[in-house]
């Protein structure tokens, strides 16, 4: 199951993980986060061991996402040794997260 980032555990759960995180940025209200809800839940389960998978509500959670410039939504980053090495925002297909998991895991 896809984790629950907040402001309270972003430094201990995403910065300071070993692991490559995807962080998927997304509000209650947003139609097209709640269409790839799904895709994240899936890739917390096929990653599950080697990638760190989790979302954060912008609503309640402004503090991160205004550190990391979040204007539109969904945005996912993809956060390896504490650095955003990669992003997508809005809808996307799974096969595009995918190739961008491969290409930061080797």
């Amino acid at each position: 199951m896809a984790k629950e980032f907040n402001d309270a555990n972003f430094q201990t759960e995403v910065i300071d993980s070993d692991k490559l995180t995807i962080v998927d940025f997304w509000a209650e209200w947003c139609g097209p986060c709640r269409a790839i809800g799904p895709v994240i839940e899936a890739l917390s389960q096929e990653y599950e061991g080697k990638v760190n998978v989790g979302k954060l509500n912008v609503d309640v959670n402004p503090q991160v996402s205004m550190d990391y410039g979040i204007t539109s939504i969904p945005a996912i980053l993809f956060i390896k040794d504490g650095k955003v090495v990669d992003k997508l925002v809005g809808a996307q297909p799974k096969a595009n997260f995918v190739k961008k998991i491969e290409a930061h895991l080797g």
